[in-house]
């Protein structure tokens, strides 16, 4: 029973840690030494370190270096990079520029956010909050609905996007093992649902402004520079010559590096300037921490707890992975995070659903990215609507019912078609 109270403190402690604005990573090591303490009486202490390294780098079962969790983080910390690199050079803008040309009214507050999008960059709906907020205008927008489209459009490619740290995570070995390819399939109507909700409201929103019929200078160069973030997902198929998924998309993100400098005109000191400025060890950190919590939580035998509660109580598993990460994900206000926190808690709930693993894997996907889509601490939120100089708050009313909706389809659809 200590090792459940651990792992109740331990997610106590990372949660004040996160709000308190402790590195993410960092947060995750504190609670993995609490689950860690907690679990001495079925662990030994030398366990706890092993298993610190056993996530890490090397497997003590088969005796050897083991680079899955290194190559994650390289590869986090990689795409980090290309995003920020696109921002800093102006491709970004540049891209939005010419799309301007494709769209008809209002067309653009859903474009804009959903390039940026395509570009998973921490707090990111900052750099499509200035453009949302002067395209508002023209369509008389209040500042909430200009928040509610910045924040729902910029995370409009989050259920298919193959690239993203969340979705990586989760197909991973250590997790469901389930193939990006297949999640994606799965993901297919909570994508269409998230296109067709945020249609929805900016129709609703842009319906009753008249048409302004502003002469817009076509200009198509822009459109080169989607290349650089689709480009990695052509590098995919590596995978059937026998190359992993992240060895695939490492070769791909550093093939697309090189190519926004050929794309862009800038020589080559200040493009290896950029690069180094956009460099953090925020992100890699944030993969170790991961690996080692749920490293801890396998050794601390929660998972044999929860299964002898499970056969003994008439638990509605479905509804716990289902609310499991969809809690943490509010609460952490951190997709990424609310997948590693809650995958290991609810793994052990599996057997009870009646759904297969790729329809579990989608449903913990989904749940975890519509918490953090709705979460007042999610850094988009917070940035957004800190420019936008409105409450995160406000945008409920718009936020909760869009939510419902997404995660019933979502649901509905994983019942039907992946049954055990």
């Amino acid at each position: 029973m200590l090792n459940l109270i651990g792992v109740v403190i331990a997610f106590i402690v990372i949660l004040i840690l996160i709000r308190k604005k402790v590195n993410f990573g960092l947060s995750l090591f504190v609670g993995s030494l609490i689950v860690g303490v907690f679990s001495l009486e079925v662990i030994t202490p030398i366990d706890i370190p092993k298993a610190m390294i056993e996530a890490s780098f090397y497997s003590f079962e088969k005796q050897q270096i083991m680079t899955e969790t290194l190559e994650l983080a390289l590869l986090m910390t990689l795409i980090f990079v290309l995003a920020k690199s696109m921002q800093e050079t102006g491709a970004i803008t540049k891209l939005i520029d010419s799309l301007r040309t494709f769209f008809s009214k209002g067309g653009t507050l859903g474009v804009i956010p959903a390039v940026y999008g395509l570009m998973p960059v921490p707090g990111g709906a900052l750099f499509s909050a200035p453009l949302i907020d002067k395209e508002g205008d023209k369509y008389k927008l209040q500042k909430d609905q200009k928040n509610f489209l910045n924040i729902w459009f910029r995370h409009v490619w989050f259920p298919i996007y193959p690239i993203s740290a969340a979705m990586i995570l989760i197909c991973s070995i250590k997790f469901s093992g389930v193939p990006i390819q297949m999640l994606i399939l799965a993901d297919l109507p909570a994508f269409i649902g998230v296109v067709l909700i945020g249609f929805i409201f900016l129709k609703r929103f842009t319906g009753k402004t008249p048409h302004s019929k502003v002469t817009v200078v076509k200009d198509y160069r822009g459109l080169v520079y989607i290349l650089p973030p689709i480009v990695p997902l052509l590098f995919y198929p590596l995978k059937f010559i026998g190359l992993s998924e992240t060895r695939c998309f490492l070769i791909g993100v550093s093939f697309s590096l090189l190519l926004l400098y050929a794309l862009i005109n800038i020589d080559v000191t200040t493009y290896v300037t950029i690069i180094k400025k956009s460099l953090t060890w925020n992100l890699a950190l944030a993969i170790f921490g991961i690996m080692i919590l749920r490293e801890m939580m396998k050794i601390s035998q929660m998972h044999l707890l929860i299964t002898e509660t499970m056969q003994s109580l008439a638990f509605p598993a479905l509804l716990i992975v289902i609310l499991i990460p969809l809690l943490l994900g509010t609460l952490t206000g951190y997709n990424l995070g609310a997948i590693a926190l809650s995958y290991p808690l609810v793994d052990p709930f599996f057997a009870f659903t009646g759904v297969n693993i790729i329809g579990l894997t989608s449903l913990i996907f989904m749940s975890s990215l519509i918490g953090y889509l709705i979460s007042p601490i999610h850094l988009c939120n917070v940035l957004s609507s800190e420019y936008l100089k409105t409450d995160t708050t406000q945008m409920y009313k718009m936020f909760i019912p869009a939510a419902i909706t997404l995660l019933l389809i979502q649901t509905l659809f994983v019942i039907i078609v992946f049954p055990a």
